[in-house]
């Protein structure tokens, strides 16, 4: 039996989309009136969701009203198209290719909107076997809830013991943790060190063929 399987986190993880979300976010703030941020800003509002990212760029005063005409916004404006300066950091593909050679069943696990995760998977990533993306549905709850990863590792019939759940912030920490998976935190993305080894991980990479060293010695 093939027990080789890894999960990846999108944003922040496989792509570099935050440059993208920010000018996005910043653009339905300023329309509507509301304080826009800086950039950096948005390392520390992304990750839980457009539900998440929304509550952070708004003061916390601030109305359902005003929160929905937000994320109703956002999601026209980021949905208008695939985003040129959203790309694959540096190695990713090199590490894929390593990955697939190896013959590990590989999967997508995002908070973000599923079609915009398919999306974003058919487009950057069309050449791999990603036999499982998902990205945020309605009717099953966002990470860190271990619902979807399990019934990714059920879809790959690999035991959630022995898949590897890769991320940048501590809500895919606490995924990898809550599914009893090997968590590999990784330093290129939105969130650091100590938050990442705070929340579980078990191995904190620099490089994405850092992980090649991981998932060889196993």
């Amino acid at each position: 039996m093939n027990n080789k399987a890894i999960i990846f986190d999108l944003d922040g993880t496989l792509i570099d989309s935050l440059e993208d979300i920010a000018v996005c976010m910043n653009q339905v703030l300023e329309e509507l009136n509301l304080p826009s941020h800086q950039i950096e800003d948005y390392k520390y509002f992304v990750g839980g969701g457009i539900s998440i990212l929304v509550d952070n760029a708004l003061d916390k005063n601030t109305n359902d009203e005003i929160k929905a005409k937000v994320t109703e916004k956002f999601k026209i404006v980021y949905d208008q198209k695939l985003h040129a300066k959203t790309k694959p950091y540096d190695g990713i593909y090199e590490l894929l290719d390593e990955l697939q050679k190896l013959d590990f069943k590989i999967g997508i696990l995002s908070n973000k909107p599923h079609e915009f995760t398919i999306a974003y998977a058919n487009n950057l990533f069309s050449k791999y076997e990603m036999k499982e993306v998902h990205g945020q549905k309605a009717h099953i709850p966002k990470k860190p809830n271990p619902t979807a990863a399990i019934q990714i590792a059920q879809s790959f019939d690999v035991p959630c013991e022995e898949i590897y759940f890769v991320g940048d912030t501590m809500v895919d920490m606490q995924t990898a943790v809550n599914a009893k998976m090997i968590g590999i935190g990784v330093l290129w993305g939105f969130r650091d060190e100590d938050e990442l080894m705070e929340n579980g991980a078990t191995f904190v990479v620099k490089h994405p063929l850092d992980i090649l060293e991981i998932v060889n010695k196993k």
